[in-house]
């Protein structure tokens, strides 16, 4: 593609976008010339990623030359003990060698080694495209301090159902309440530098509050496009490691967050030999089918609230499935603290307005929702006890 104007190398990079399909708004051409001149710096962490780095770095190499912005790709080498820095070598990244043993500390050393303006975070098992980087690159050209993308699982990999299930409903979250995981972040660098970058107090969920610190900042942007990421955690997760994961971050979830212990055999596993297997073990697969059963529950139970109780009885079958569906979904309802309160901490420490009033929904909801199951989990115990009681005088 040709242009017909004298300012061929100024807008050369505003051709290839709209190539992607890509179209930015019109800012000032010193801005637009400035913008497009700030190289882009790739910050891909890795821990023995031997298996899922050279595909990684590929897709970022391919990004980039698509967008045709100077970048460069600096793999962070935390402690490996496998081939992962020779294979980031290989793929012309810069090593930094690390030992941290925590991706939030992992991801800010990257970043405060780099030397670009646009900074992008890319887990070792993460497949970037062109046209997210693309839809990135356009929002923080008209003003965006930053954001997120949305992830994806292959559905070849194998995961368990209960996992699938769980991809498929959250899958279009982060664009509704804007909010991603940490799989492919990015920001502007005077954005990371005034947030001070991840929390390193986090184990885990860091990516989560950053997001919280970008908000504060600016606006925090999630484009439709998705990319690919590996499912192995979630393949070598049974279910009930994934429910009592739950249970410990409503017992105690500060010491959840910020204890390593915590997370140490999802998170920080270095045995990474049997990412690509399944265990089919019997006690993994029970497990796996509780969880699967709970996810089911969790997606059929608004639906009774359509449903007067008269057509479902309690003496029959439904009626049963129906009442002990509404005592789990009330006790799981009662989260809606925990979560509106860390979503009003961050509110409070809001700049914009429009940032404001998000999170101001989002706290309504929260509450709303854990007010209501709150008052139902007070009845059901309620309930209990004087049938607890009935039957002990009885």
């Amino acid at each position: 593609m040709s242009l017909t104007t004298n300012h061929q190398g100024r807008y050369s990079s505003l051709v290839r976008l709209r190539g992607l399909g890509v179209t930015l708004f019109p800012l000032s051409c010193q801005f637009q010339h400035e913008f497009r001149a700030a190289m882009i710096s790739f910050i891909v962490p890795a821990h023995n990623e031997q298996a899922c780095l050279g595909g990684t770095l590929q897709a970022i190499q391919e990004s980039a030359r698509i967008i045709g912005r100077p970048f460069e790709i600096i793999v962070v080498d935390d402690a490996s003990t496998d081939a992962t820095a020779e294979i980031a070598r290989r793929h012309q990244a810069r090593v930094v060698s690390v030992n941290h043993r925590q991706i939030a500390a992992t991801r800010n050393s990257g970043a405060r080694a780099s030397s670009g303006e646009l900074v992008f975070f890319v887990d070792a098992d993460t497949t970037i495209n062109a046209r997210a980087v693309a839809s990135a690159l356009r929002a923080m050209e008209n003003g965006a301090v930053g954001g997120g993308v949305m992830t994806w699982v292959d559905m070849n990999e194998s995961v368990p159902l209960y996992a699938r299930l769980l991809l498929i409903l959250l899958f279009f979250a982060p664009k509704l309440v804007g909010f991603t995981g940490g799989a492919f972040m990015f920001c502007t660098r005077s954005a990371f530098e005034a947030t001070g970058g991840f929390n390193e107090r986090l184990y885990w969920a860091e990516e989560g509050g950053f997001a919280f610190a970008l908000k504060r900042e600016g606006r925090f942007f999630v484009p439709w496009q998705h990319v690919s990421t590996s499912g192995r955690r979630m393949r070598t997760m049974s279910g009930g490691q994934f429910l009592i994961g739950g249970v410990r971050m409503m017992l105690s979830p500060v010491k959840f967050f910020t204890q390593r212990w915590s997370v140490e055999k999802v998170w920080y596993n270095s045995n990474r030999a049997n990412d690509d297997k399944m265990p089919n073990s019997i006690a993994f697969r029970i497990s796996n089918g509780i969880a699967l059963v709970m996810m089911i529950v969790m997606v059929t139970g608004p639906v009774w609230d359509f449903i007067p109780w008269t057509l479902t009885p309690l003496d029959t079958l439904p009626g049963k499935y129906r009442y002990f569906t509404g005592i789990f979904l009330c006790h799981l309802g009662t989260l809606g603290w925990l979560i509106g309160w860390v979503l009003l901490m961050n509110v409070l420490r809001q700049k914009r307005w429009t940032g404001l009033l998000q999170s101001a929904a989002l706290i309504g909801i929260c509450f709303w929702q854990a007010w209501e199951s709150t008052h139902g989990v007070i009845r059901i115990w309620t309930h209990f006890l004087r049938w607890l009681a009935h039957f002990h005088n009885g």
